[in-house]
């Protein structure tokens, strides 16, 4: 929980005045562009970071005055994990198994499912198998919470569905987990709740059904005998422009509708693209989200 979470760089704004509340086994998505103040919150959360002003606890401790019991209670996934670079794996493993005690056996189970060679040292190690080590360490002691900074970053897509399960198998142990992410599909596949943060503010709370709502598609649709009239008067459609025979156009709402207004013409090809996340910041929260503060 936060209360007024403040941090200055200067005169460059990480956060500003940030009040969010994580509910106890529920996995809660950050979302927001690169800049936003995701990592900003999650360092201070983990007492890397001093507050300007404000507060904030993790299960009732004080982020700063109890920063060793939070660290002890807490699995946490940097951005950017610096890892010993003459160790192998297993040798990681060992090390941090001698901090937590017994939990070695489970990373190495963590291992094996993450398809990741532990004999290999970091420093011969790839991007991808680096992250899957990081995410490894964070969760070999299944802490009752976790809080990782973009923790598919540098994974193939079948390694980041293998972490979606790992994550949930957490979840229902009655894990909480808070991640940061500019990925809305991510968060879809994991989050309860979502909190959208923009230019160090965090300017919504909303459940994933409401995101879903909001949710903005890039439609192509060509038709064999031409563009019909009337297509930029179906409710939801915006930004009609037409090339030819094919038309392109925004479109929000229920895609069912959508394709039944289109059925009754002779389709040749449609196309259908979600719309990034920042497409979502500029439609719903306004333009811009900007500064170099991650």
């Amino acid at each position: 929980m936060t209360d007024g979470l403040t941090k200055h760089y200067g005169q460059v704004v990480g956060v500003e005045d940030v009040d969010l509340e994580v509910r106890a086994g529920e996995a809660f998505g950050f979302l927001g562009p690169n800049g936003a103040g995701k990592t900003t919150t999650m360092r201070l959360l983990m007492g890397l970071l001093f507050p300007t002003r404000g507060g904030a606890t993790v299960l009732g401790l004080d982020c700063w005055h109890d920063s060793v019991a939070v660290k002890a209670r807490v699995g946490y996934l940097p951005g950017e994990p610096a890892l010993y670079k003459r160790l192998t794996g297993n040798e990681l493993l060992s090390f941090i198994d001698g901090f937590d005690g017994g939990s070695r056996g489970y990373g190495v189970e963590l291992a094996e499912k993450l398809e990741l060679d532990l004999s290999r040292r970091v420093r011969e190690s790839s991007r991808g198998m680096k992250q899957k080590l990081a995410l490894i360490l964070a969760l070999m002691k299944k802490p009752p919470v976790l809080i990782m900074d973009e923790p598919t970053s540098g994974l193939d897509p079948l390694t980041q569905r293998v972490l979606y399960e790992i994550l949930n198998e957490h979840r229902d142990d009655g894990a909480t987990l808070l991640f940061s992410s500019h990925n809305l599909f991510e968060v879809e596949r994991i989050c309860d709740r979502v909190g959208i943060i923009r230019d160090g503010r965090l300017v919504a709370t909303e459940s994933i059904d409401e995101l879903r709502a909001k949710r903005l598609r890039h439609i192509e649709v060509a038709f064999n005998d031409g563009v019909p009239p009337g297509l930029s008067a179906v409710p939801g459609v915006t930004d009609v422009e037409e090339v030819g025979k094919r038309v392109r156009f925004r479109y929000r709402g229920d895609i069912d509708s959508l394709v039944k207004a289109i059925a009754a013409y002779d389709v040749a090809d449609l196309s259908i693209a979600h719309a990034s996340l920042e497409d979502v910041f500029l439609e719903f929260y306004g333009a811009g989200a900007g500064g170099e503060v991650k």
